[in-house]
């Protein structure tokens, strides 16, 4: 099975990998967060298109397994086990959330946000992940936090998310991992 960043139809979100990474390891700065000790569990894509959501689903179908397909928020996501991860700073990705486009629009086409797993009760999620950003960045011009709690059509558990974004890249936080998530569709 062939190396995800060889595959045609993912050249673009191989070649925005970079900037990405640089992105995101901004973020982290500006938030005080140290990213070397948390789990992070898959990284997710944004796309205006639905011929774009299409053309990276092909591409992914020809690297990876499809793990998952459901209506969230009404809109299709998938989720795929790469063969060969995408690396980010120290993560090695396998999993990767490919959504369809909602009626959000965002500011770039790639790469656009990272999940990362504070196991624990869902009730405390919001704590706990903000006891891991410093004050000073979260009060930075530009810093937006939001609270969700995105349900797939069959799951079970709850999934509550606290996510903080630059407008440009996110960082999610989530109780359980997307394999948790995946087994409690069953």
């Amino acid at each position: 099975m062939a190396n995800w960043q060889s595959i045609e139809e993912l050249h673009d979100i191989s070649a925005d990998l970079p900037r990405f990474t640089q992105a995101f390891t901004e973020l982290a700065t500006r938030l005080g967060l140290n990213i070397a000790p948390l789990a992070a569990d898959h990284i997710s894509l944004r796309c205006h298109q639905n011929a774009t959501a299409e053309r990276w689903r092909k591409g992914f179908e020809q690297c990876g397994e499809l793990l998952s397909e459901n209506i969230i928020n009404g809109r299709p996501i998938c989720l795929f086990r790469l063969r060969q991860p995408v690396c980010v700073a120290h993560w090695q990705f396998h999993v990767v959330e490919l959504p369809w486009p909602g009626e959000k629009r965002y500011s770039h086409e790639g790469w656009e946000h990272i999940e990362i797993v504070l196991p624990g009760e869902p009730e405390t999620l919001n704590a706990r992940a903000l006891e891991l950003l410093s004050d000073d960045g979260l009060s930075q011009p530009g810093i937006a936090v939001k609270t969700s709690s995105p349900k797939g059509e069959r799951e079970r558990l709850p999934n509550p998310t606290l996510a903080v974004t630059d407008g440009s890249v996110t960082v999610k936080f989530h109780p359980w991992t997307i394999e948790q998530i995946i087994v409690s569709e069953a």
